[in-house]
């Protein structure tokens, strides 16, 4: 056989591998697609009936996890329901109900998520009559920020003030409180629905099978790579983009969500967590416990949890802008393995940390992926490097005209890291080369997402 020939099969190997693989990637998503019209379908009913709405405004995709839940127990009872993210409602939506559920979370200090960002600009900023609508809002936030709640509070005040009535007073939750949600839960009728949940959903004890400082040397707080394995037997399952969940015994009705660094594929759970440091020298309870006193082999409780706002998904095929710092390239990086694998190469990388000696975190992956040309452009702007302070929105600056080029040619722009400062910045930089229009329209189309903290 000549060397020819040998390349010539070794090509066509790699040929039909890719074919293998996009042809198993399209049917998991014909597949996941074809579950969730169905599950509509289902929760809709035949139309005789009046049709309740569950309007739901995630950042994270904790309220439309739970109206889902609630559309599952008013379907159960016997009301056809429409579950809808509140940015495709607008006023006809809400005046042809007489009836609606609302969840709602709170991005920031007091702000709509963007799942709601263009409801609140244009719904919520005009003159309505409601007159005619019954409603209920579950306010889901953290007590931790100033405006607890913001706007499941705005949300359900402007309500009341365009005349809707509610069913029942505005219950508020902070961080998912089991309590708050049980309550939630019965007035929906929920606890005389039996709920199943699948392995993937349920908290289970995974093992920690390996641990690594990433950015020795460091100015900055210590980075450690986690990888957790699944207990044996069980069909764990996740899409780039999603979220852990653990739960430690010392805070049990707080769990603490972590962007998932790895894809299925590899066969572990990876996690980036940054070593969080009180004044007085202890550790942070979830930090110190997956970087310090967790060995590896033991165990912690962990919940994987669905993030649809941060998932590829319909923007599979677009090229990508992706944008974070710190530990925030964990869900970036998700995406860029799910991206590799599928030999999808259209991809621009924006990452900042301090120092390039020292805050490269997965460096040897990063340069690997630049030099095999899955990575069409990347950036690392390091702050502390020059005299100067640089952050990644000040290089979405300097590249605003490739930045628009990209956008025009129909990429979507995910961003993951910290809501101070960083995710702030970066959208008023989207903004300013972009323009608020265009921002809206990504935004309301799917195109922008935020992973923030």
């Amino acid at each position: 056989m000549t060397e020819a020939t040998v390349r010539a099969l070794a090509a066509g190997s790699t040929v039909c591998a890719y074919a293998g693989l996009c042809l198993a990637v399209y049917w998991r998503e014909r597949r996941r697609n074809q579950v969730l019209a169905r599950a509509a379908a289902a929760l809709a009913g035949d139309g005789a009936e009046e049709t309740a709405l569950v309007l739901y405004a995630s950042q994270t995709g904790q309220a439309e996890a739970i109206a889902w839940q609630t559309a599952g127990w008013l379907r159960a009872a016997g009301t056809p329901v429409r579950v809808m993210s509140l940015n495709e409602a607008d006023t006809k939506t809400l005046h042809g109900a007489s009836s609606a559920l609302f969840i709602a979370s709170t991005y920031g200090e007091g702000d709509a998520p963007d799942g709601a960002s263009v409801f609140a600009e244009q719904v919520m900023g005009s003159t309505a009559d409601f007159s005619s609508l019954r409603y209920a809002v579950l306010a889901l936030g953290d007590r931790q920020y100033a405006s607890f709640c913001g706007f499941g509070r705005a949300l359900d005040e402007w309500l009341h003030s365009a005349g809707a009535t509610r069913t029942f007073e505005r219950l508020e939750v902070d961080n998912t409180d089991p309590a708050s949600l049980a309550v939630w839960r019965a007035r929906c009728g929920g606890d005389a629905v039996a709920q199943a949940e699948d392995s993937s959903a349920r908290t289970m004890p995974w093992r920690l099978a390996a641990r690594e400082r990433l950015n020795a040397g460091s100015a900055g707080a210590p980075v450690y790579h986690l990888a957790f394995v699944a207990p044996a037997g069980t069909a764990a399952q996740w899409a780039s983009g999603d979220v852990a969940q653990i739960t430690i015994a010392s805070d049990p009705g707080r769990p603490r969500d972590y962007s998932i660094s790895s894809i299925q594929t590899d066969g572990e759970l990876q996690l980036l967590v940054r070593q969080e440091q009180h004044p007085d020298g202890t550790l942070g309870a979830a930090s110190g416990l997956l970087t310090s006193t967790l060995a590896i082999g033991d165990t912690v409780a962990l919940r994987l949890r669905p993030h649809r706002n941060f998932r590829l998904e319909g923007n599979a095929q677009r090229p990508l802008i992706l944008i974070g710092n710190g530990t925030g390239l964990a869900g970036l990086r998700s995406h860029l393995r799910a991206r590799a694998a599928a030999r999808q190469h259209d991809n621009w990388l924006v990452f900042g940390e301090r120092n390039a000696r020292h805050d490269f975190l997965y460096r040897a992956e990063i340069e690997a992926w630049n030099a095999a040309g899955v990575l069409r452009r990347l950036d690392m702007v390091f702050s502390r490097d020059q005299p100067d302070r640089l952050y990644v929105q000040h290089r979405l600056l300097q590249a605003s005209e490739e930045v628009l080029a990209w956008i025009g040619r129909g990429a979507a722009v995910y961003v993951c890291g910290s809501l101070q400062g960083m995710a702030s910045g970066v959208d008023a930089a989207l903004r300013q080369i972009a323009g608020e229009a265009l921002v809206r329209e990504l935004t309301a189309t799917g195109r922008y997402r935020r992973d923030v903290y």
